[in-house]
């Protein structure tokens, strides 16, 4: 088993909790995450590079490229605010799936009506990964 370390400490390296492959990037960018807030489908969402987040519905086919605008961007030393998006910065990310989401079932009942009606609602959405945060 290989150790991978992250955190400096006082008496050198922490063991690292997080998942191996985000602390092998993170080790090989000079200890640094970046991370971006990203807004779609009217909600926002915080993604790091290798990321793969489900999001609504994207109107484009599977395996193309979506840019998508960053409300704030950090590394560990700095962090942009963008009014309302961080100008200059992009985050690129690649559609790896649509799908439906689980059945959620609606009844409406209307007691001394007789009246009911039974109706059902899959929810689409896009599953989509992060290829890279930047300009």
């Amino acid at each position: 088993m290989v150790n991978y370390f992250c955190y400096p400490h006082k008496k050198g390296f922490k063991f690292c909790f997080l998942n191996k492959y985000l602390c092998l990037a993170r080790l090989e960018r000079g200890g640094r995450i970046m991370y971006a807030i990203i807004e779609t489908g009217g909600k926002q969402y915080k993604v790091q590079e290798n990321d793969v987040i489900v999001t609504e519905k994207l109107e484009a086919e599977i395996g193309a490229k979506v840019e998508l605008d960053a409300l704030l961007v950090s590394d560990d030393k700095t962090i942009k605010v963008g009014t309302p998006k961080v100008s200059g910065v992009k985050v690129v990310a690649e559609i790896v799936e649509h799908g439906k989401g689980n059945k959620i079932d609606i009844f409406i009942y209307r007691k001394k009506n007789n009246h009911h009606k039974a109706q059902g609602h899959r929810q689409p959405y896009s599953k989509i990964k992060i290829i890279s945060i930047g300009k």
